[in-house]
């Protein structure tokens, strides 16, 4: 069966499936920010450049407030879509009662990636030591994309998409598809996407 990322498939140095460049879809989570006409979104930009600097393409952008139903809406209308390989959340993984993403999105994961919550953390700990211990990022595959929730902050997307989503992601997505290319491609009825 061919897909979508046909052309955009290949293997690594290493024979290691991979899809480049990728397809990404953006959520800012954020409920002081979403009623504003033009909002300004640092960690929302931070992770777009980070991505286009690496040769991707930010497919879409989307702007939701503090509430588990709209994050989780937002979240599973992009891993529908076959044009996006990858999935970023920035906001809502702290600890305050507004602070859901982690909850919302993680209910649409299929299997977690807990490495990315760790490697997260230990990485900030360099850059704010104990605090690091308050987020909540976390990351998983959710219909075949791999989906990471970011902190809002600037500095921690810029740490998070640098070090570790951007260099991995195109592998993440390309082990995540894999199976589509030989004919067991699953539909997203499957995953309760569509009826």
């Amino acid at each position: 069966m061919t897909g979508a990322t046909d052309d955009r498939r290949s293997t690594d140095d290493h024979g290691h499936d991979i899809i480049d460049p990728l397809y990404v879809g953006i959520v800012t989570v954020s409920s002081s920010r979403a009623g504003d006409e033009d909002p300004d979104d640092p960690g929302g930009d931070t992770v777009r450049d980070c991505f286009e600097a690496a040769g991707h393409e930010v497919r879409e952008r989307l702007l939701v407030r503090d509430d588990y139903s709209a994050i989780r809406t937002a979240v599973r209308g992009l891993v529908a879509r076959r044009d996006i390989d990858v999935v970023c959340t920035t906001g809502g993984t702290g600890v305050t009662a507004d602070d859901v993403s982690p909850e919302a999105v993680s209910s649409l994961f299929e299997r977690e990636l807990p490495g990315f919550g760790e490697l997260f953390r230990s990485l900030s700990w360099d850059e704010v030591g104990t605090r690091a211990m308050a987020s909540r990022a976390t990351a998983g595959i959710a219909v075949e994309t791999p989906v990471f929730c970011l902190p809002g902050s600037q500095s921690a997307c810029e740490t998070a998409c640098e070090e570790l989503i951007v260099p991995e992601t195109p592998h993440l997505a390309g082990l995540a598809t894999r199976h589509r290319t030989d004919g067991t491609d699953q539909s997203l009825v499957e995953y309760g996407i569509e009826d």
